[in-house]
C-alpha cells in the first residue's frame, strides 16, 4: 500500500464557478488559451502548462476541498459522481491552490516532477439546485485531487454521473485541441512584433505632434542644442532651417544674434562690437568671448559694466516677468558660432526668440522676410 499525505483540506469560497492550482502565482493570471483544450473531460482543464483549471457546480458558496500526495497511483474510489484524470508538472515552485481574484492561496509544496492528477468530485447538481442555502454556509459539493508521480498522458473521463459534468464535458469535447510550442512561439512573436509597431506608431504620432504635424528629419533629432526651445514656439522654422545648405544655415545664425544684440541694446557696447563683427566674418571670437567652455568672465563682464543696458522682459510665455534682456542675448552670439551649422542657426534664432520674449513672432516674422522663400512665406507675403 503506497504511503500518502494530505496537502490540504477545508472549506473553501468559489466563486464564478472555478477554483485552480498554479505553479506561477505572479503570472498565471493571463493564460494564453483555454485549460480545457484538446480535452476530454471539462472538469479539471490541464492543456496549459502548470496550470490546473477545477470546474464546480456551485456559482459562489463554500464547496469542501481536499488535495492529497501519494507515493504510487491510488485504488480508485467509484463512491465518487464525478472522476477524471490529467497530468500535471509544475513550472517553477510554489505550487498553490488558488481562489478567483486572489480571494484565497494555500501552499501545496508539490515538488517540480511529473504528476498525475485524479480529480473527485460529488455534489455537482445538489449544489447547483441549492445555492441559495450554499451562499447561508451550506457545503454539499466536495473535491478531492489525488496527486502521484507519473509520465504524462492524455487526460481520462473516468465516471460521469451529474448533468453539471456532462455539460463541461460537451464543452471540453468541442475546443480545439491546444496550440504546440511551436505555434505559442510563433503568436508570442507575432505579438512582440505587433507591439513593436503599435508603439513605433504612437511614437511617430507623437513626434508628429511635437513637431507641428510633420515629421522631422534625423538630424534635427541629434542636434541637440535649443532645437526643442524653437520646436515649442514655431516647429515649422525648424523644419524649414534643416531644409537649408550650411551656408544658408549660417547666415541665419548670424542674423539672428544681430538681431538679439540689437534688441537688447548691445551692439554699441564697445567690447561686445568686435565679437559681433568677428562671428559675421567667420571669424574666432575674441576675448572676453573666446573661452568657449567658460563664460564666466563674459558675465562679470556684462554685469559689471555701467555702459550696458539694464532692461526686463517677460519669458515667452509671459509666466517669468523680470528676466534681464540683455542676459537673454549672450547666448546667441555662441550660438551663431556652434561648428554645426544647423544647430548655429536653431541656438542663435532661439535666444533671440527669448530676448524678445513674448513678441517672438516678431522676429520669426522678420526672419521670414529676411530669408524670403527660405523661411516660409513672411507676414507681407
Amino acid at each position: 500500500m503506497s504511503s500518502s499525505s494530505t496537502l490540504f483540506s477545508g472549506d473553501v469560497d468559489v466563486s464564478y464557478c472555478q477554483l485552480y492550482v498554479v505553479s506561477d502565482p505572479d503570472g498565471w493570471g493571463d493564460i494564453p488559451y483555454d485549460p480545457f483544450s484538446g480535452q476530454t473531460s471539462g472538469l479539471c482543464g490541464a492543456a496549459v502548462p502548470g496550470y490546473l483549471h477545477l470546474s464546480t457546480g456551485l456559482h459562489t458558496g463554500p464547496v469542501g476541498c481536499t488535495v492529497e500526495l501519494h507515493e504510487t497511483e491510488p485504488a480508485l474510489d467509484e463512491s465518487w459522481e464525478e472522476i477524471t484524470e490529467v497530468s500535471f508538472r509544475p513550472v517553477s515552485a510554489g505550487v498553490s491552490l488558488e481562489l478567483w481574484g486572489g480571494d484565497g492561496s494555500f501552499p501545496l509544496g508539490l515538488d517540480l516532477l511529473d504528476y498525475r492528477v485524479r480529480h473527485h468530485v460529488s455534489g455537482m447538481d445538489e449544489a447547483r439546485e441549492r445555492e441559495l442555502e450554499c451562499l447561508d454556509g451550506l457545503v454539499v459539493e466536495r473535491h478531492l485531487l489525488q496527486f502521484w508521480p507519473a509520465p504524462p498522458a492524455r487526460d481520462r473521463l473516468i465516471k460521469q454521473t451529474g448533468s453539471s459534468a456532462a455539460y463541461s464535458h460537451e464543452r471540453a469535447g468541442k475546443l480545439p485541441e491546444p496550440p504546440t510550442p511551436e505555434q505559442l512561439a510563433e503568436a508570442e512573436r507575432l505579438a512582440r512584433e505587433q507591439e513593436r509597431r503599435a508603439a513605433e506608431e504612437r511614437h511617430l504620432r507623437r513626434l508628429k505632434d511635437e513637431w507641428g504635424g510633420q515629421l522631422p528629419s534625423t538630424r534635427l533629432l541629434e542636434v541637440g542644442g535649443n532645437v526643442a526651445g524653437i520646436r515649442e514656439l514655431a516647429p515649422e522654422l525648424a523644419h524649414a532651417l534643416d531644409r537649408l545648405g550650411p551656408d544658408r544655415q549660417r547666415a541665419v545664425a548670424r542674423w539672428a544674434a544681430r538681431r538679439a544684440y540689437e534688441k537688447a541694446g548691445l551692439t554699441d557696447v564697445g567690447w561686445i562690437v568686435p565679437a559681433l563683427a568677428a562671428a559675421e566674418r567667420g571669424q574666432p571670437l575674441p576675448a572676453p568671448f573666446d573661452a568657449v567652455d567658460d563664460h564666466a568672465s563674459v558675465w562679470e563682464r556684462l554685469f559689471g559694466d555701467p555702459d550696458v543696458p539694464d532692461t526686463i522682459v517677460p519669458s515667452t510665455d509671459g509666466r517669468i516677468p523680470n528676466m534681464r534682456q540683455q542676459a537673454m542675448a549672450i547666448p546667441a552670439l555662441y550660438g551663431a558660432v556652434e561648428d554645426d551649422p544647423l544647430r548655429a542657426a536653431l541656438d542663435a534664432l532661439y535666444a533671440a526668440a527669448v530676448t524678445y520674449g513674448p513678441a517672438y513672432d516678431t522676429l520669426f516674422a522678420e526672419a521670414r522676410s529676411a530669408f524670403s522663400g527660405e523661411l516660409g512665406p513672411s507676414a507681407n507675403a
